[in-house]
């Protein structure tokens, strides 16, 4: 039962962002996230609040937020808030902090403040009390009935399996069903290790996608997203020796020269000569229709609950459009065939 998610960077007009929105929702998807990155781009809670005024059935949230721009109690806040205005429709990504905190010079949290932030800022935004700053916080006006599911980002062993024991899913941004299915095995080990069913974390592919039986003209469009990921890699690097992490992942960044920031997720930036042509093929989600399909069905089987496109082309309505009509309907069909 494969769902769909669009996910925007914040410098589209917040016009055009509803009415993307709006036809993601007609279209079939069930999922509607942002980035968090507010300097860059434009806030995401306000947007988010936006959004929820304007839909009313996707699901809506960041993707993703982290522990440390925002108190956590200010970000409890904001989804106990965006609960009562979407009726329920809150939901929660969360990472370390990497543009968001980059850009201002900072280092992005540790993977046991981020699983401390995830367990709190649930229990907060449900109207729970959490013991924060030396003294008991709570909101007396946070309903209840509304629950938070909380989905973590990660690509190393010890984010993913420490992921297991705090997370409603997981949000694995790259679309290399290889590297899924070895992420995905790093999640299981985790919910083992804490007697956790795996199969009850749900698994997010969060990548960009593009349509065209035009190769070269895909590759220009997706080629900022290996750069990204490659982010996330260097520090996997530095951090892992040779063998525990998968040379499928990492390899490609030895021609790495560095990032800039200001340029995060665009596909005109500058830092992006290293990048092989192979790699932008398997991270990403390119080609004609059949070639979606084919390779989203290859992710489902390894484990894919929700495949959340990276809307950042220039194109957005023509890929909203054609997921909506073509693709979408696919995987419809499939669930029919099921039921039968």
């Amino acid at each position: 039962m494969l769902d769909f998610g669009i996910c925007f960077k914040g410098d589209i007009p917040p016009d055009r962002t509803v009415k993307l929105a709006q036809a993601a929702e007609k279209g079939g998807f069930s999922y509607v996230w942002t980035f968090d990155s507010h300097i860059l781009w434009k806030e995401c809670y306000t947007m988010l609040t936006l959004l929820a005024t304007r839909t009313e059935k996707v699901l809506l949230g960041p993707c993703v937020t982290n522990p440390a721009v925002r108190d956590i109690t200010v970000t409890a806040s904001n989804f106990a808030t965006l609960n009562l205005i979407s009726k329920g429709r809150a939901v929660c990504g969360i990472g370390r902090g990497d543009s968001s905190r980059r850009v201002m010079g900072f280092k992005p949290t540790t993977v046991d403040q981020m699983m401390e932030a995830v367990d709190n800022i649930r229990k907060m935004a449900e109207g729970g009390k959490i013991f924060h700053e030396g003294k008991d916080q709570w909101f007396p006006w946070a309903d209840s009935n509304y629950k938070l599911p909380m989905w973590i980002a990660g690509y190393g062993p010890k984010v993913l399996q420490a992921s297991a024991k705090h997370a409603d899913g997981i949000v694995l941004q790259i679309a290399d069903p290889f590297l899924i299915t070895w992420f995905i095995s790093q999640v299981h080990d985790g919910a083992k290790a804490c007697g956790r069913n795996g199969k009850d974390i749900k698994m997010m592919v969060s990548a960009p996608a593009y349509v065209s039986k035009d190769l070269k003209k895909c590759r220009e469009q997706v080629r900022w997203f290996p750069a990204m990921v490659g982010n996330h890699v260097a520090d996997l690097v530095q951090k892992y020796h040779s063998g525990e992490v998968p040379q499928d992942l990492t390899d490609y960044i030895k021609g790495r020269k560095g990032y800039d920031y200001r340029q995060h997720a665009d596909k005109d930036a500058d830092h992006l000569d290293f990048i092989p042509e192979a790699i932008v093929d398997r991270f990403s989600v390119i080609g004609d229709v059949k070639d979606h399909v084919a390779k989203l069905k290859d992710l489902e089987s390894k484990g894919m609950d929700q495949f959340n496109i990276y809307l950042m082309c220039g194109e957005e309505e023509k890929i909203v459009e054609v997921y909506s009509k073509e693709i979408i309907p696919e995987f419809r069909k499939a669930r029919e065939k099921v039921a039968t």
